[in-house]
């Protein structure tokens, strides 16, 4: 099945739209990384500490019900899960003016207050603290680094330097994309969002080295062609499969979002502008980067890249 046929879109030459596009997003995603750092965006407990109270309850209790309670009680920036193998339901809280210790035990107070034919139990407690989460912050940033540079030894091995650099930009601007995205949106930075940050970083790398395995097949069959033909060939071979790939992922981020619950709704969220943002980079952000790399290097034409390493 071909849902797109043979295609001769001008991608490189429209580099310049793209690259002020990308600018922007770049740009409020610094302004949302230095607002991360400052704790100053919505971060979730697993980085600005909080409380994580899990009850069991005798008879399943309603999520909804649950929520609406703590609301009432100033608690409405409360997440909840529910657990429904036990009837149990976690409840993890941020930092409150209730003081270390208290939180837990308001929540059991309020829960019994108001399900007394419901008795529970506090399965487990546990308090998340400020140093933790600044460690834990600090370990995602290193963390993100280490693959930022892991991409480029690979991809400058696999292919060229330059193509290293490209591929590296490309995974840095999803990265800072989504940032952006969830900062606007004021949705909360956790350890899920970064989860998701990372396979998005892994799935837009992988849709970047198929553009990049066909533009080099190309610099090695058309020596002589501009290299802005060449680009765009090669990017247009592999549309129909970065479509196809991109929109069955799409659709299955998309049924998560919508279907999947409060729970997953803000890691679902981040998969759906992760694919949306990593197609785009794949296409018109990474191989136009590497186009400018080599035009600066003074290359008007087609050469050989990556030669010997065609494993």
């Amino acid at each position: 099945m071909q849902l797109i046929k043979a295609t001769t879109i001008d991608f490189i030459g429209k580099r310049r739209i793209s690259f002020a596009i990308s600018a922007i997003f770049a740009l409020i995603g610094i302004i949302g990384l230095v607002q991360i750092a400052r704790n100053e965006a919505n971060m979730g407990i697993d980085f600005s500490g909080g409380t994580s109270v899990q009850l069991e309850f005798r008879h399943p209790v309603s999520i909804e019900k649950a929520r609406e309670v703590l609301a009432r009680n100033h608690l409405k920036e409360a997440n909840l899960q529910e657990v429904k193998e036990g009837n149990k339901l976690l409840i993890k809280v941020g930092k409150t003016t209730l003081g270390t210790g208290k939180v837990a035990e308001t929540i059991a107070e309020l829960f019994k207050r108001e399900f007394p034919d419901n008795a529970f139990v506090v399965e487990s407690s546990s308090e998340v603290g400020p140093s933790i989460g600044e460690k834990l912050k600090k370990d995602t940033l290193v963390a993100v680094g280490i693959s930022m540079l892991g991409i480029i030894i690979y991809i400058a091995w696999r292919f060229d330097f330059k193509f290293g650099i490209g591929a590296m930009l490309a995974t840095l601007h999803d990265v800072l994309a989504m940032i952006a995205v969830f900062y606007v949106l004021d949705r909360e930075i956790n350890l899920l969002f970064i989860t998701a940050l990372l396979t998005i970083a892994g799935y837009s790398l992988t849709d970047t080295v198929v553009v990049f395995d066909r533009i080099r097949e190309k610099l090695h069959k058309n020596l002589n062609d501009p290299l802005a033909k060449v680009f765009n060939e090669g990017i247009n071979d592999v549309l129909s499969r970065t479509v196809i790939t991109s929109l069955t992922t799409f659709l299955a981020a998309t049924s998560l979002l919508l279907l999947g619950g409060e729970v997953i709704h803000d890691f679902a969220l981040a998969l759906v502008v992760g694919i949306a943002v990593g197609t785009y980079s794949s296409i018109f952000v990474a191989s136009p980067i590497v186009l400018e790399l080599e035009n600066r290097s003074g290359k008007g034409a087609a050469s050989p890249v990556g030669q010997g390493n065609e494993a």
